[in-house]
């Protein structure tokens, strides 16, 4: 079976604020190549300058993650200027506007969400990962959420699109495994940014993730120290690289934080 070595490139999408933003000059501070994928042509150019202070290579690619043939070009160019893409971060995503119930939201609005958060990262992957398997393997690393897993009464759009981008992320877990693909689900916890602060639920917040922690844990998977992750759920803030790597190397239990469907009990059929 093969094993990716430790990523040398990355592919940040959504890079120019937030999470990404964080990811991206991380993963360049740690000595990383990075391409930053984002809409805004004028702060790509500032992050490829800021990333190049770290020593490493850097290219601004514009697209929006949810046109295939922007993303096809935009990959193409970051390939050229990387040589390769060993790392995908799929860290574009939107939330929508309206803490209101499903039936309340706004169907444009609504698909618009599901559109950025899963075909989204299925545009970039699918674009990405034949290169990955040509070059023995690669990884990639989704910024999903706890709204993925649970029942809730708003934000009906997000959390429907980040169960969709789990069992997504698992499909190409399972497809590209045992040709040296790995694939993670990534909670980054309550960071500050635009986004949660414009979120009602977040309007009282006194405690927020450090985004150095999210770029921590990136690393450790780039890097290969959690391979025995992939198509699996991991969350900043209550999961830490040793932890994890122990538990890893001890085995884990076929269902161990993976999307799956909860029987009544042992007679259930559907167990």
């Amino acid at each position: 079976m093969t094993s990716p070595a430790p990523a040398r490139t990355a592919l940040v999408t959504g890079a120019t604020r937030g999470i990404g933003r964080h990811l991206a000059l991380g993963l360049a501070g740690a000595g990383l190549d990075v391409a930053l994928l984002g809409r805004d042509a004028g702060v790509l150019d500032e992050m490829v300058a800021e990333a190049r202070e770290a020593g490493v290579q850097a290219a601004g690619v514009l697209a929006d993650v949810t046109d295939l043939a922007g993303v096809e070009r935009a990959v193409a160019e970051a390939e050229l200027a990387l040589g390769g893409i060993d790392l995908l971060v799929n860290n574009a995503g939107r939330i929508e506007s309206a803490e209101v119930a499903p039936w309340e939201t706004d169907p444009d609005e609504w698909w618009s969400v599901f559109e950025v958060n899963v075909r989204g990262p299925y545009n970039v992957a699918r674009a990405v990962v034949p290169g990955m398997l040509a070059r023995g393997g690669g990884r990639i690393v989704d910024i999903n959420s706890g709204s993925g897993l649970r029942d809730g009464d708003i934000y009906s759009a997000y959390n429907a699109s980040k169960a969709a981008l789990f069992r997504m992320g698992a499909g190409f877990h399972e497809a590209g495994f045992s040709r040296g693909l790995r694939v993670f689900e990534l909670a980054p916890g309550v960071v500050r940014t635009d986004m949660t602060g414009s979120m009602g639920v977040h309007e009282n917040r006194t405690e927020w993730t450090d985004p150095c922690d999210v770029v921590q844990l990136v690393l450790a998977l780039a890097g290969g120290e959690l391979d025995d992750w992939s198509g699996r759920f991991i969350r900043t803030g209550v999961d830490d690289v040793e932890r994890l790597r122990a538990l890893g190397a001890r085995g884990l239990d076929g269902d161990a934080r993976r999307l799956r469907l909860r029987p009544w009990g042992p007679g259930d059929p559907l167990a």
